[in-house]
């Protein structure tokens, strides 16, 4: 018998309705809880650590993968706003941060700003004398960065405009310092607001996030040595943001909203999984990873991936939050 349309339009809505409770009580068994509490984490060049995030605006903190030890980096800094590290090729870290926190809107953008801090123990962050707009892209192999700035940070550029660059760093006298500054790519509107993300191909190429209007965002792809920019995902109605990049740069994991458009739900960084993408120009090799927004009220955010493409560490979200908000990391065991 064939069923009214309506009828039909219903049994698809109940069919793409979340479920309760948590996505913690459902790992697979290639996922384990990490830590309790936490965010933005980053492996280690050795991949025997990884570093993260206490909180937005907060102490850094450093994991041993082996003893599980816990470790502060920056509880000896009174009132650290910190809201991202990440390591340096070398082992020492990068910090990311304002030098005191004012209110979250300033704080992440206006004063968003990089720090140096070395493995040694009892270190202090050293300022390296640089605004900048949210994330950075490392270097595995290489003392050399990426990063994005705004008007926000720089009030002397366009309204609208973003731009990416490139820099070299290096030791002088024993101080870190930022040398050959280049703009690799400029967005003179809001139609594309860039983030940079992962370099990859031996560091010729980088992605890089355009963020679109409406909350939606694109997975780009930047030569550096052509200037030629690919957008990876096609698919401008979606958010999609880069995140980690796979050891061989033929593939990146994505924030996106995808699977809004089977389980419901609008389209933005709240509603988020994680997804696997090709890196072929096509945007039709989209692999989802984790099912966390499956589960009312969560999602699975900021993954990265171990520099020799065993795991994935990625934290626990929940939809309700701001972007990089987090409640502790899992670890993932990729298939090989």
């Amino acid at each position: 018998m064939k069923l009214p349309a309506a009828v039909l339009l219903f049994a698809l809505s109940l069919s793409a309705q979340r479920k309760p409770g948590s996505p913690l009580d459902h790992l697979p068994k290639s996922m384990q809880v990490l830590t309790h509490f936490g965010e933005r984490a980053d492996f280690s060049p050795d991949n025997n650590r990884i570093a993260f995030m206490a909180k937005s605006f907060g102490d850094a903190f450093v994991i041993d993968l082996r003893t599980r030890i816990i470790r502060c980096l920056t509880c000896g800094v009174p009132g650290a706003a910190f809201l991202r590290i990440m390591h340096l090729s070398d082992g020492n870290y990068i910090l990311i941060g304002a030098e005191r926190f004012s209110d979250i809107r300033t704080s992440r953008r206006r004063d968003n700003e990089l720090w140096f801090l070395s493995k040694e123990p009892n270190a202090k962050p050293v300022k390296l004398g640089q605004k900048m707009s949210e994330g950075a892209a490392i270097s595995k192999t290489r003392l050399k960065m990426s990063w994005s700035e705004t008007p926000a940070q720089f009030p002397e550029l366009p309204a609208g405009y973003s731009r990416i660059v490139v820099a070299d760093l290096a030791f002088v006298n024993g101080a870190l310092t930022i040398t050959n500054k280049k703009t690799v790519f400029e967005s003179k509107d809001p139609s594309c607001v860039a983030e940079s993300q992962d370099f990859y191909d031996d560091d010729r190429k980088l992605t890089f996030t355009c963020y679109r209007p409406k909350g939606l965002g694109g997975v780009m792809g930047l030569d550096l040595n052509t200037g030629k920019v690919i957008d990876f995902s096609q698919s401008a109605a979606i958010y999609n943001e880069v995140e980690g990049i796979f050891p061989d740069g033929q593939y990146t994991l994505v924030e996106s909203s995808k699977q809004v458009e089977t389980l419901g739900g609008q389209h933005g960084s709240r509603e988020i999984d994680i997804w696997k993408l090709k890196l072929d120009g096509m945007g039709k090799d989209f692999v989802r990873v984790t099912h966390f927004n499956d589960y009312q009220g969560w999602k699975a955010s900021n993954p990265v991936i171990s520099t020799d493409g065993r795991y994935m560490a990625f934290q626990i979200a929940r939809a309700a939050d701001e972007a990089g908000v987090g409640y502790g990391l899992i670890l993932m065991t990729l298939p090989r």
